[in-house]
């Protein structure tokens, strides 16, 4: 029996697999859910709802819908009490995606942030776009 990775997904990417059924972030969603644990934090999971609860986003789905989407991604997560603080990314509102990973052990962060992508491997933990994760095996 393998041991499943332990993933952390940026909020881009979980909000392009959230409201678009066909993406490419959405098979990496399913992909990471159904072979490794999610890892989330607090800082990561509200960044999540505050970008969920922007205007924008009304159009392709209900506030509602939205709150609980991250309500139900939260309950399939392990949720990792964040103590490291790194100043590793050049847009520091990412630096909470570097954090999370280390303090939770994590295998991969998936991101299509270039911003993370320049600093793979990150202490040893490969940061992958949604596609390179999808064609590995």
């Amino acid at each position: 029996m393998t041991v499943p990775k332990r993933l952390v997904l940026d909020t881009n990417l979980l909000v392009s697999g959230m409201l678009f059924r066909s993406s490419t972030s959405r098979q990496a969603i399913v992909k990471a859910h159904n072979e490794g644990l999610l890892l989330a934090s607090e800082a990561t999971l509200v960044e999540l709802l505050q970008v969920f609860q922007r205007p924008k986003f009304d159009r392709a789905a209900r506030p509602e819908l939205r709150e609980a989407l991250v309500r139900e991604y939260a309950l399939r997560c392990q949720i990792v009490a964040v103590h490291s603080r790194i100043q590793a990314c050049r847009d520091a509102k990412d630096n909470k995606f570097l954090e999370l990973a280390v303090d939770g052990r994590a295998d991969l962060i998936l991101t299509g942030d270039q911003d993370l992508l320049v600093l793979s491997p990150f202490r040893g933990i490969p940061i992958l776009t949604p596609m390179e994760y999808l064609a590995e095996d």
